[in-house]
């Protein structure tokens, strides 16, 4: 006669196992650098926006965000592009470097020069584009 129930027989139980799987190591002697001299990618840029500055009527919702909310469009674009959502109202010069940078990301063909003109003289059209051009990009 057994001295346990049949009730409390456990049958193909497994045991976990107690021990971590073993761990390989592997050491960087050098690390990988670029060869000297060489660009990542090409300076100009390899294509144009994806919308012109005036097409603020293919996009009314951008347009009216821009004109009726423009601290929001502005932290909204800073965001997308990776910074801080306070580089374009604190520090100097911000939105243009924001510009630059989308620029940059898109492989969008242009200059600074372009940039501080687009933004002086057509600060919300500017500003439209690049909500544009973020969405074309998917950012």
């Amino acid at each position: 006669m057994s001295v346990y129930p049949e009730s409390s027989v456990v049958v193909n139980q497994q045991v976990p196992n107690m021990y971590p799987a073993p761990m390989t190591t592997t050491v960087v002697l050098q690390q990988p650098q670029q060869a000297p001299g060489k660009l990542v990618c090409s300076r100009e840029g390899h294509r144009g926006w994806s919308s012109g500055m005036f097409a603020c009527g293919d996009d009314v919702t951008n347009c009216c965000l821009a004109v009726f909310c423009q601290e929001l469009v502005l932290m909204d674009i800073s965001r997308r592009t990776g910074e801080n959502v306070c580089v374009t109202c604190c520090v100097p010069g911000g939105l243009l470097a924001i510009r630059a940078r989308l620029r940059t990301l898109g492989g969008i063909q242009g200059s600074i020069c372009e940039d501080y003109l687009s933004l002086s003289c057509c600060y919300l059209c500017a500003l439209c584009q690049m909500q544009r051009e973020l969405d074309s990009m998917g950012l």
